[in-house]
């Protein structure tokens, strides 16, 4: 697969719910890095870690949660995801940024609004 098929079999994972097979496509040692400065912001050191500090509040902090792709850009090993987010108190786009080596995300960098994501999670 190439790594912009892996990082598109990423969201049709996360969009079907299935945890397991989003987390077989990150390396065991890949860094995920939240931009902003709010309570999710920050580096997380595997998928285990950003699973279960940061995609297991999308629910409670972000109700109705939804993800749209708008555009994908990929060069050799690097992937650029245009994202659109809505919720019930969310309206934004933020740009992924994923690093694909041997089949496997190392890297994967969220770029976003966080000044709408931070009021977002003032709201609940």
């Amino acid at each position: 697969m190439t790594p912009t098929e892996i990082v598109l079999s990423g969201y049709q994972a996360f969009a079907n719910g299935d945890m397991d097979g989003l987390g077989k496509i990150f390396h065991k040692n890949a860094v995920i890095k939240v931009n902003g400065d709010h309570k999710f912001s920050g580096e997380y050191k595997g998928f285990e870690e950003w699973r279960d500090n940061f995609l297991v509040h999308l629910p409670t902090s972000y109700p109705n949660f939804d993800l749209s792709i708008l555009n994908v850009v990929s060069e050799g090993d690097r992937v650029h995801v245009h994202v659109k987010y809505t919720a019930d108190n969310l309206d934004a786009e933020g740009i992924h940024m994923f690093v694909v080596k041997d089949g496997l995300q190392t890297e994967f960098t969220i770029f976003d609004d966080s000044q709408k994501i931070a009021t977002a999670l003032s709201v609940n």
